[in-house]
């Protein structure tokens, strides 16, 4: 049986730097690193966008199935 070893944080950081280093080069690197993230929107206006684009029964076919279908002719 084999373990697994994960790197330390600083391994990983060095690690993912050199990899960003070989691929992009130093410039693109850094434009990489220090492009803006977009806010976060806080989960619950989250949520209700997502909800806001649901179709209820594609919704509840794709969650239950077959037995929505079922429940729904009783």
């Amino acid at each position: 049986m084999t373990s697994l070893q994960y790197l330390s944080e600083d391994e990983l950081i060095q690690n993912g730097l050199e990899a960003l280093m070989k691929a992009l080069g130093p410039i693109e690197t850094t434009r990489f690193l220090t492009l803006p993230h977009p806010p976060r929107i806080e989960s619950v206006q989250r949520h209700r966008r997502w909800q806001a684009t649901l179709d209820q029964e594609t919704f509840f076919k794709q969650v239950f199935g077959a037995s929505a279908e079922a429940g729904s002719n009783r």
